[in-house]
């Protein structure tokens, strides 16, 4: 079950996406890890990971 936090978080960031203009092509809430994952932007180039504590972070790439 989502946390308070997290609900607020998830709104900011998808509010801060759209007025961004950018897409949103996924919203996912993972049960056993318990946090919230989205794919969005026109090359799907941004991932986000919003934890039980709300806190929020963009997911890197290392691979180059």
């Amino acid at each position: 079950m989502l946390t308070e936090k997290q609900k607020d978080t998830a709104i900011f960031v998808c509010q801060l996406l759209s007025n961004l203009l950018q897409p949103i092509l996924l919203f996912r809430y993972d049960p056993l890890q318990k946090y919230i994952f989205l794919i969005a932007g026109r090359e799907e180039s941004l991932e986000i990971t919003i934890n039980e504590t709300g806190n929020w972070e963009f997911n890197t790439d290392d691979e180059t």
